[in-house]
């Protein structure tokens, strides 16, 4: 027989993948990833089934639960998936919405004028990738039940009983076999949810948690839908006298307008005192985190209103130049939310809308509304402008202090900046900077390091906050100075655009933040990643940021060391006993043994433990060969799974207000591995 070239490429290399087969294969076109961001799709899939009918005027209530084993049921009391026999298919329609991609009600705008769901596959997808799914739908006075098992039906459809109620119920079970976690978190679902609730007035969502002793539940309902969500976007900040009721404005296009481009949106603003930027756009519930058509029209049309009022009222004169749209949108918060027939998203993903016919409709409704708002509210109107002006004050500072960051880099080629002590190696593909707390583990640093690919940069104490104070005072900082002028790239504005950040100049390709394994040592982290994330953003998108993992404890055995490291699951404690029992001995403090006699005597532990607080307290071969050295480390790289719970995290907990941060311990305080005496 033959042997079969494996460079044949003919008609037999042609797979086709029936059914749900393909959602299985490769579940990352559908769902984004099989990691917990993933699994979590899976329920936003089912709940934007429920919202979307709502948006058509059916659906008031909708409840989330988790249960106890991590399934989830979704409940809603929209008109209920059909369940009447399809016209082409001959099987129930339930049947065919569960099992095959691309089937759906969104297609034209008969059943749903507006709607999130345009391709058909979301809660097919969901099937596809759960090991059960349990529908049961409520309709034409019967109660209809319906099962299958990783997309495919066992057991058809069946009338189990009669209700003069309607709508769907969801239980489904994500697959192991698919997805790295199957463990849900209540905090992500809960963001989102509550999101879905500001976004769709007077809808009313429930979300429970079933895995605790005492069920948690937490119910999403706001009369006052965008304008209660900037107003919790701004929870925490001062708001200037005369801003305290966000600006709302609305339209919709014109009676008549070809239903392909017809639209209507919905805005709420309102400014703080604080320097960040805080605007989230959505078209049809669904957040856009690239933006696209409905955010530019928003931004454009606010730079020029603000202008045209400035000058109107002689505030900005003749000689001065017009106000940016960064100056003009710091310390602005803003929801921009619109509702189209047909939106045209690009990728699957639909992280940017594409419809341009939104560009303008939601220009002419935000000037409209926001010209008239100003000419009503003289005072509320200076108020903003001075606001601006005072910002573009500060940019100016800002842009002076990182121009002579710039020519203090531009200078210090012969020495460099900082005690940084670089390395041989100019490649930044195979470089990496270490940021090192103070001098001591600086200097074990540098004796550990491998000279030609490895820099290291101690830093003397915590860097400024950046989050709390304004760009001018961050590049006035020398610590903040070394930081820029070491890595290279220069630095972006506080909203993560503009500036002078430019990724092709980084001279590392790998960041790595390395600070002692106590509070101390994760206070800098932060106020680091903090910096990171507000000036130099595209470098984490990157995947440029890493935090190293030192060690914890080492237990030493004869004359070997076995080193001990967090995991972020269990215990410390627990990690220590675990590890000692591999080793094959006991944690007591003494060990008993059985004497000659039959009596037990004590003897001498073999081991001893060493608590590692700080990494100078490691000689550099011990440093280099647990936390720097390529073939054994333990790096975290840092992402951004959800932009904006990201951003709400770094304006909750590292801003000006308390509140939220006592908030946060309080509820978390359970899941701390350890404090400092």
């Amino acid at each position: 027989m033959a042997k079969k070239n494996e460079n044949e490429y003919g008609a037999g290399e042609i797979k086709i993948l029936e059914g749900l087969e393909a959602v299985r294969k490769r579940p990352g076109m559908y769902i984004g990833s099989t990691s917990a961001s993933g699994l979590h799709h899976l329920v936003y899939e089912v709940v934007d089934n429920s919202v979307d009918e709502a948006l058509a005027g059916f659906c008031t209530k909708i409840s989330v639960t988790i249960h106890a084993d991590n399934s989830i049921t979704v409940v809603d009391n929209g008109r209920g998936i059909p369940v009447g026999k399809h016209p082409v298919k001959k099987i129930p329609t339930l049947e065919v919405v569960m099992t095959i991609l691309h089937a759906g009600g969104k297609f034209d705008n008969n059943a749903y004028k507006v709607s999130g769901g345009l391709h058909g596959v979301g809660i097919s997808v969901v099937n596809a990738l759960s090991k059960r799914l349990v529908v049961q739908v409520k309709r034409d006075g019967g109660i209809y039940e319906m099962e299958f098992a990783r997309g495919k039906t066992v057991r058809k459809m069946e009338k189990v009983g009669t209700s003069k109620a309607t709508g769907t119920t969801t239980t489904f079970w994500p697959d192991e076999e698919i997805f790295e976690t199957t463990v849900y978190d209540f905090d992500t679902l809960h963001d989102r949810l509550q999101e879905m609730a500001f976004l769709n007035r007077n809808l009313k969502i429930t979300l429970t948690d079933e895995r605790e002793l005492t069920p948690r539940v937490e119910e999403f309902c706001y009369a006052g839908g965008i304008v209660d969500f900037v107003k919790f976007l701004n929870e925490g900040k001062e708001v200037a006298d005369g801003l305290k009721k966000p600006i709302y404005l609305s339209g919709k296009t014109d009676e008549g307008t070809d239903p392909a481009k017809a639209g209507e949106v919905e805005v709420a603003i309102q400014w703080n005192t604080s320097y960040s930027e805080t605007v989230m756009s959505f078209a049809n519930n669904i957040y856009t985190p690239e933006g696209g058509m409905h955010l530019e029209g928003f931004r454009t049309a606010l730079t020029r209103v603000i202008n045209d009022y400035a000058r109107k009222q002689n505030i900005l004169k003749e000689k001065d130049a017009n106000l940016t749209g960064d100056d003009i949108r710091e310390g602005l918060a803003a929801v921009i939310s619109v509702k189209l027939g047909d939106p045209q998203f690009e990728g699957q993903t639909k992280a940017k809308l594409g419809s341009s016919f939104m560009r303008p409709l939601v220009m002419k409704i935000v000037s409209d509304g926001l010209a008239e708002y100003l000419e009503e509210h003289p005072k509320q109107g200076r108020t903003i402008v001075n606001k601006a002006m005072q910002a573009s004050k500060a940019r100016t500072a800002a842009r002076k202090a990182r121009e002579a960051t710039r020519r203090k880099s531009l200078l210090e080629t012969a020495h460099l900046p900082g005690k940084l002590a670089d390395c041989s190696v100019r490649d930044a593909e195979v470089t990496e900077l270490f940021i090192v707390e103070g001098d001591s583990a600086g200097g074990s640093a540098k004796d550990g390091r491998r000279r030609d690919i490895q820099a290291i940069l101690p830093l003397r104490g915590k860097i400024l906050n950046v989050e709390r104070v304004g760009d001018h005072r961050a590049f006035s900082s020398d610590t903040i100075q070394s930081l820029i002028t070491a890595i290279g790239t220069g630095v972006t504005g506080a909203g993560g655009e503009g500036g002078d950040f430019d990724i092709s100049k980084a001279r590392y390709h790998k960041i790595i933040i390395m600070t002692d394994a106590d509070v101390d040592g994760a206070h800098i982290r932060i106020l680091l990643l903090t910096f990171f994330y507000k000036y130099m953003r595209p470098l984490i998108d990157a995947g440029y940021v890493y935090v190293a993992c030192p060690p914890i404890f080492g237990i030493k055995v004869r004359k070997k060391i076995h080193y001990v490291y967090p995991n972020g699951r269990e215990p410390e404690e627990e990690i220590l006993k675990r590890t000692i029992r591999e080793l094959g001995f006991s944690y007591d403090e003494e060990e008993e043994d059985e004497g000659a006699n039959g009596k037990a005597k004590k003897r001498k532990k073999a081991y001893t433990v060493q608590r590692y607080k700080g990494l100078g307290e490691m000689d550099p071969k011990q440093l280099a060969s647990t936390t720097m050295d390529p073939r054994t480390r333990i790096l975290q790289r840092v992402t951004i799974e959800d932009a904006s719970a990201a951003e709400r995290a770094v304006r909750e907990l590292m801003g000006s207000q308390v509140e939220y941060r006592r908030d946060y311990i309080e509820r978390h305080a359970h899941d701390a591995r350890f404090l400092d005496a």
